[in-house]
Order: structure tokens, then sequence, then C-alpha cells
């Protein structure tokens, strides 16, 4: 296994553990596992293909799509209160 691969694991693992914690202790580390997830799926959409890193980018849509969703429809001006659950 490579070790984008590896770290994407790590990366799973440390996601999981986050979202264990209160809310009021998720923000910093929810917002360095954001920023860090576009550079491993770059790193392994360029290492092992469209397919792979597809996966790897379906994951990471499904672990954040609340807060996708959130700043999406603030970014296009809607209205961010009834975001459907």
């Amino acid at each position: 296994m490579s070790l984008t691969l590896v770290l994407a694991c790590f990366w799973v693992l440390a996601a999981t553990g986050v979202a264990m914690l209160p809310m009021r202790r998720q923000y910093v580390l929810g917002v360095a596992l954001l920023l860090a997830a576009p550079v491993l799926i770059g790193a392994i959409w360029y290492e092992h293909g469209m397919w792979i890193g597809g996966a790897a980018l379906f994951g990471f849509v499904s672990m954040f799509r609340r807060p996708l969703m959130f700043f999406g429809r603030k970014a296009l001006g809607l209205p961010t209160e009834d975001i459907p659950k």
C-alpha cells in the first residue's frame, strides 16, 4: 500500500475520533481535517488514478456533506437555516 493511502487511512481514523468529541472541541481539529483533505485527495488522484481518487473524493463528500451544503448554500445566497437533514 502506498504512503498516500496509509495517510488517507489515518485521516479517516482522525476524522472518526474528532467526530466523537463534544461539538465545541471539534471546530479546530475539524477545520484542519477539512483543509488537509483536498491535498490528500489530490495526491491519491495523482498517484493512483481517477477511480481511486474519485472514491476518496466520494468518501470525503459523504463525511462532510452538512458543512459543504451549508457553505454551498451560503455562497449561492440561499437561506442556511432550513438545510434538509
